[in-house]
């Protein structure tokens, strides 16, 4: 049995798509069980979206959560109809 590893771009989709699942905020806990993550894929996928303003941490030390963004969610948009014009021709 060959088990296909998820690419960068299926890492951070499934990040972003939790996030919005659980209402737009979530703890980073939820996040690395959730999307099947170590820490450190965790950490380096976090900090990449938050440079990209497609989510921001929220909270102080104590309580942290991670909130999706108005661009965050723009970006979900616009992936799924990417994922609905490579289904309507059969493309992987």
């Amino acid at each position: 049995m060959v088990v296909k590893r998820r690419s960068r771009l299926e890492v951070i989709m499934d990040i972003m798509f939790l996030i919005q699942s659980k209402g737009g905020k979530v703890k980073p806990t939820h996040i690395l069980y959730g999307a099947n993550l170590s820490h450190g894929v965790l950490k380096e996928n976090l900090d990449f979206l938050i440079s990209k303003d497609f989510i921001r941490r929220i909270g102080d030390d104590k309580r942290i959560f991670y909130e999706i963004t108005k661009e965050g969610l723009s970006q979900i948009n616009e992936f799924r109809r990417i994922q609905k014009f490579k289904n309507a021709f059969g493309i992987d």
